[in-house]
Formats: C-alpha cells, structure tokens, sequence
C-alpha cells in the first residue's frame, strides 16, 4: 500500500519530534518504522436516522517510546479513534497498522484503561485483577503470573494492598490496579481513555506524576485521549489536536520540554493560548464542512 500524502506528512513531523534522527555531513539517518500508524482513516456510526461521521481522514504515526495525546474538545472522534486502533471499531475508509501489520480486531497487543472505576471485577483481589488477562489470555501459566503481577504491583506502589479488594480502594489506586493490570501484560502499546477524567484535581495531578514516572521506568509506548489542555501537555510529548464534528486533524504540537514543574511556566501558557486558538478561534471562523451530515 502506498502511503497517504498526509501519513507521510505525519511520519515526517514524527521523526522532526525525535533527536534519533540526526545528520552528518549532510546524510540524514532513515526514520525508525513507526509502532503505529494510523492512515487516512475515517470512522462512522449509525443512529436511528442517519449515519453520523466520527472522524474524516485523520492520520498520524506514533513512534516507539511516544506518550502521544488525542486532544480536542467532545464530538471530535478522539474515543472513537482510540477504540478503533483498540481493535473494536473498523474504519469506514484508510487503514489502521500495529508494527506494519493491519489490525483486524482486539488483541492482546494493545490494552485499553478507561476512566470508569468498575472495570475492576469486584470478586477479585487486587493480585487476582492484575493476573486475569494473563491467565485468560493464556499468555503466562500461573505461577509465572503471579510472579509478573506482583512485580508491576510493585512498580505502581501497590503491594501492600495485593489482597484487597476493589471496594476497600480509592479512585486513584483503582486506576493504579488498572494501569498496573494493563502494562503487566507488556502491550505494544497502552491506550488511555481520559483515565482521570473523574479524579478529583489533587489525585489527578499525583496520577499523571505517577504515570510519567512509570514511562520513564518501562519505557512503553503510549496513545492518551483527553480534553484537558493541561493534561496533554503534562502527559504527552506530541499532541495532536482534532477538530469537532467531524474530527480533522488540526495540528500537531511538540511538548516534550513540558512537565508538572512547568506547568505555570510562560512558554506553557504561550502554548496552552496557541493551543486554545487552534482548536476554538480557527473552527469559529468558518469550519462549515465540519458539520454532521
């Protein structure tokens, strides 16, 4: 398949947010094959009356490493897009590729943690949580499971509590189980869904802390919706904004100099106002192909 004009554009500001990339005497050094690439896709779904277009022709590449962030306000595709590259939605038109293989379905390459608190089977302590996909997915036998449970236990700083059950947990720890359920199971690549979106604002600020302190330890590849500009510019070290209704790529940002400490920093409050224009004053002015057939 020869790639889309805008794919390539999106490869090429990939490896412009990557210093592996680098010259000498003039030779640029090839890009490294992105870990997922999402092709000119275009997502649909059906009401009672018509049907509604989610996102037209949207492409990007996430890199090996990337914590990479779908930012836009609601109705801009930015959920439908991540469970389209989860495996549960096939595109309307253009292509989804996991590591240059397209994606037909669910699989246990890629995690999905949501925001909601009860994805955690009450029945199950926390161990027994971070085991199930492990063991329903055949992919460790038991013993070995446990043993991986209680290692990435460890790594969210909930050992202590690997007996326990989701009732006696927090909404921060319940999304630290989840996480640590998802990265136990060593995915090509973890998709966030607004994971703290119902946190209050003290715990969330900690689980984004935590968050980039695990990506710093276990170096995993990572796509996160939200519509929080701060958040995105916390969490990711490339953001990609969406336009509503339905979603179009609006730009792509670099954030990788971002962080919690710079949060109140003037380059970060001249980015979050860029940020505000793209997504807000330039669909104000005239974006009327972005209404819903």
């Amino acid at each position: 398949m020869v790639p889309s004009l805008a794919l390539r554009r999106a490869a090429d500001q990939a490896g412009a947010t990557h210093p592996e990339v680098s010259s000498r005497a003039g030779a640029v050094s090839p890009v490294a094959a992105p870990r997922l690439v999402v092709d000119n896709v275009t997502l649909e779904y059906r009401t009672p009356r018509h049907v509604v277009k989610a996102t037209q022709q949207v492409s990007f590449a996430v890199q090996e490493r990337d914590r990479f962030v779908l930012l836009g306000p609601s109705g801009c595709g930015k959920s439908t897009l991540l469970k389209a590259v989860a495996g549960f939605l096939t595109p309307a038109e253009g292509e989804i590729r996991l590591d240059g293989r397209a994606v037909r379905g669910p699989g246990p390459d890629r995690i999905v943690v949501f925001q909601e608190f009860d994805q955690l089977p009450p029945w199950k302590t926390v161990k027994q949580n971070v085991m199930f996909p492990l063991l329903a997915s055949r992919t460790l036998r038991r013993r070995e499971a446990e043993a991986r449970a209680l290692e990435t236990l460890e790594k969210v700083g909930l050992t202590p509590f690997a007996d326990a059950y989701p009732h006696t947990l927090s909404g921060g720890m319940k999304q630290r189980v989840a996480i640590a359920r998802a990265l136990a199971m060593q995915p090509r690549i973890l998709l966030m869904d607004e994971p703290f979106a119902a946190l209050d604002a003290l715990t969330r600020r900690k689980m984004q802390e935590e968050l980039l302190t695990l990506w710093k330890e276990v170096g995993f590849t990572l796509l996160f919706v939200t519509h929080s500009i701060e958040e995105a510019q916390v969490v990711g070290n490339r953001v990609l904004l969406l336009s509503p209704h339905p979603g179009r790529v609006r730009a792509e940002l670099g954030c990788e100099e971002d962080s919690l400490e710079s949060a109140g920093s003037e380059a970060t409050r001249a980015r979050t106002r860029q940020i505000h224009t793209l997504l807000f004053e330039h669909a104000t002015n005239g974006n009327a192909e972005g209404a819903y057939p």
